[in-house]
């Protein structure tokens, strides 16, 4: 568990959900705000890095994509043929890069969803 203190919006979630479960005075609860808010800050924590690496992945492709579709010295004097040639291997190149970032974002879903959600 991270060793921060969990921030305002944890500490919120933390007593709602204890509310909920024991009331509003909190009457009988055996955890403290602190224990429950930590599991979640967690929890959000986890998700922003994953967040942060999908940014990152999102950034590369669009980085990818954009250097494909930029002409080159070289495209600028060639031929019809060689004009051709290019455009159907950078047309290869994008499409490659299209299926495995879709394949990325449903690896991610599956993973988001967890496993009991492919059970059903």
């Amino acid at each position: 568990m991270s060793e921060a203190q969990p921030d305002r919006v944890s500490r919120l979630v933390a007593e709602e959900i204890l509310a909920t479960i024991f009331g509003d005075d909190l009457s009988g609860c055996p955890v403290s705000l602190d224990e429950i808010a930590a599991i979640i800050q967690e929890a959000v924590e986890q998700r922003a890095a994953q967040d942060t690496k999908l940014i990152e992945l999102f950034k590369t492709v669009t980085s990818s994509v954009l250097q494909l579709a930029t002409p080159s010295e070289s495209a600028r004097t060639a031929g019809p043929d060689e004009l051709r040639s290019l455009l159907g291997e950078r047309m290869d190149a994008i499409r490659a890069i299209t299926i495995k970032t879709l394949e990325t974002i449903a690896r991610i879903k599956a993973e988001r969803r967890g496993p009991e959600a492919s059970s059903t």
